[in-house]
C-alpha cells in the first residue's frame, strides 16, 4: 500500500453516518489493519475494491472475485507483490467473515476460520501443525515464546474451550470480564495450532466471539494497533526468570479496554520491549489512565453492550436491541430493568403516542446524557 491515507478515506464512510456503509467500512479497516501483524501491506487496487463494496456497487463475493482475477492476470510478480497478494486476499476474506452473523464457540470454528482465511494462500490452511515451532520476536530481543507441543494441540484446544464454555460472565464486573477475555485470547493464541496465520485467525475468532456479547468492536484498535496486539500476546506468554521478565496480560488488557470499552490507553510497542525501563515520573504513568472510565461502571458485559448501542443510537427500539445483541426479548427486558434499577436509565414523561420516552444517564465522569424511545 502506497501510504496510510486508506485509514482517512475509509473513515469518511463512518462519518457520513449511514449504518450499512459504516459497518462495511469498519470491517474493511479492521481487515486491512490486521495485515500489519505479519508486516504485510495491501494494494491501492484493494482500497478501490473496498470502496466499491462499501458504496454498494458490488457484493463482498464480487469483491473477492475481483481481487482473485486481478492477481490471476498478473502472471509475473515480485516477492513484495506476492506478499501484497496475500494481504489483499486475506483482507477481503476477513471482511466477509466479520459481516457474517453465524458463529459457534468451538475449536472447529477457529480451524474453519483459518481455512477460510488462508485457503489457496497457505498449503496448510485449516490444518493443525504436525511439528514444533519457534519464532524470533523483536519485543523479546530475538527470543521466542514456548508454543504448545504439536502432540498436545488437540487436547489443549479442547481443554481451553471447555473451560471457557463453562465460565459464567453473569454478574461479573466489566473490568473483570475484560481481564478474563484477554486471558482466554492469550491462552488459545499460545497454542499456535497452525503453521502460519495464527494471530489473524485468533483476532477474527475473538472479534466474532465478542459480538456474541452484543459488542460492536471498536475497529480503531485493530486498524491502528495490530502489531501491538501481537506483541501483547507475546508478552502475555513469555517468562524469563534469569532476566527478571514475567508473563503479563496488562498490555493485552489495555488493548481490550480500547477494543471493547472505548478507553484510550496509549498503546506503544516500545513499552512492551523486555529492555524497556519505565520512567518514574507522572508523565510516563499518564498512559496508564484511560480517558473513558467504563471499567468503573457497575455493569455486566451484556448491560454495557446495550448502553453502548443506546449511546450510538438514542432512538433505538427494543426489537433493534434484540437484533443487534442477538439476545432474546426477555433478556433485553431484564437488562433494561437492571439498568433502570442502577439509575443508568429511567423513564421520562410516561407514555407518548404509544411509546416510552426514556432518559439515559451514566455517571458524571462519563458525561453522557441521551434520550431514546422504545
Amino acid at each position: 500500500m502506497p501510504d496510510q491515507n486508506w485509514q482517512f478515506e475509509l473513515e469518511e464512510y463512518i462519518k457520513q453516518g449511514e449504518p450499512d456503509r459504516a459497518e462495511k467500512s469498519e470491517a474493511w479497516q479492521t481487515a486491512i489493519g490486521l495485515q500489519a501483524v505479519d508486516g504485510l501491506n495491501t494494494s491501492a487496487y484493494l482500497l478501490d475494491t473496498a470502496k466499491d463494496h462499501i458504496e454498494g456497487k458490488i457484493t463482498i463475493d464480487e469483491a473477492q472475485q475481483r481481487i482473485h482475477s486481478y492477481y490471476e492476470q498478473r502472471t509475473t510478480r515480485t516477492e513484495n507483490e506476492n506478499e501484497t497478494k496475500e494481504a489483499d486476499i486475506v483482507s477481503a476474506r476477513i471482511t466477509k467473515l466479520l459481516g457474517e452473523k453465524a458463529f459457534q464457540f468451538s475449536p472447529a470454528e477457529w480451524i474453519t476460520i483459518h481455512r477460510r482465511l488462508f485457503e489457496g494462500v497457505f498449503d496448510h490452511a485449516g490444518q493443525i501443525r504436525q511439528y514444533n515451532i519457534t519464532k524470533k520476536e523483536w519485543v523479546l530481543n530475538g527470543d521466542t515464546v514456548i508454543y504448545a507441543d504439536w502432540n498436545s494441540i488437540k487436547d489443549t484446544l479442547d481443554y481451553d474451550f471447555a473451560t471457557e464454555k463453562q465460565f459464567s460472565y453473569e454478574g461479573l464486573s466489566v473490568d473483570a470480564a475484560v481481564k478474563h477475555l484477554a486471558k482466554f485470547a492469550s491462552d488459545i493464541w499460545q497454542i499456535h495450532p497452525f503453521g502460519e496465520g495464527n494471530t489473524r485467525a485468533t483476532a477474527v475468532f475473538t472479534i466474532k466471539y465478542m459480538k456474541t456479547f452484543g459488542f460492536r468492536v471498536n475497529n480503531d484498535a485493530f486498524e491502528k494497533n495490530s502489531w501491538y496486539f501481537r506483541n501483547a500476546l507475546v508478552r502475555a506468554n513469555y517468562t524469563n526468570l534469569q532476566k527478571g521478565v514475567h508473563s503479563t496480560t496488562k498490555f493485552l488488557e489495555m488493548f481490550f479496554g480500547n477494543l471493547l470499552l472505548g478507553t484510550e490507553h496509549e498503546l506503544k510497542n516500545c513499552y512492551m520491549h523486555i529492555d524497556y525501563v519505565e520512567e518514574s515520573n507522572s508523565q510516563s504513568a499518564k498512559q496508564q489512565i484511560p480517558k473513558c472510565q467504563f471499567g468503573t461502571l457497575d455493569c455486566t458485559l451484556e448491560e454495557l453492550a446495550v448502553l453502548d448501542l443506546i449511546k450510538k443510537n438514542p432512538t433505538i427500539k427494543q426489537q433493534e436491541l434484540v437484533n443487534a445483541t442477538g439476545k432474546s426479548i426477555a433478556t433485553v427486558k431484564r437488562i433494561m430493568k437492571s439498568l433502570q434499577d442502577k439509575n443508568y436509565i429511567r423513564r421520562e414523561n410516561g407514555k407518548r403516542y404509544g411509546k416510552q420516552s426514556i432518559l439515559f444517564r451514566l455517571l458524571l465522569k462519563i458525561g453522557w446524557v441521551e434520550k431514546w424511545s422504545l
